[in-house]
């Protein structure tokens, strides 16, 4: 999975740097940033609703349309996957020092 999202933020960067004529990732970038949020808004909301709704195949689709939505704000604002990829592993070891801890203190 890890590939074609990294394939797919390659493809919206390239529609950033050389537009495509057409192309909807361009109609986004031109629209800016207010349109953007707004489909990102209005994905995470359909998202919510398909999976409150517990339509596996509907949620799938929107979750899709929601990760489409969230790299092209990344790509706008000028977030690479790598800087997200680090503070996700930070995260990630605080995460992992709590656990640690807790065990630590288990033994006492």
């Amino acid at each position: 999975m890890e590939d074609i999202i990294v394939e797919l933020y390659k493809t919206i960067e390239g529609r950033k740097t050389s537009p495509l004529e057409g192309s909807y990732t361009n109609y986004l970038f031109e629209k800016g940033i207010d349109k953007i949020l707004k489909k990102l808004g209005e994905e995470c909301t359909e998202t919510v609703i398909a999976a409150k709704n517990e339509d596996k195949e509907e949620l799938t689709k929107e979750v899709s349309d929601l990760v489409y939505h969230l790299l092209v704000m990344l790509v706008n604002e000028g977030i690479s996957l790598e800087d997200v990829k680090k503070e996700l592993e930070k995260r990630h070891e605080k995460t992992g020092n709590k656990k640690a801890e807790r065990r630590e203190i288990e033994k006492l």
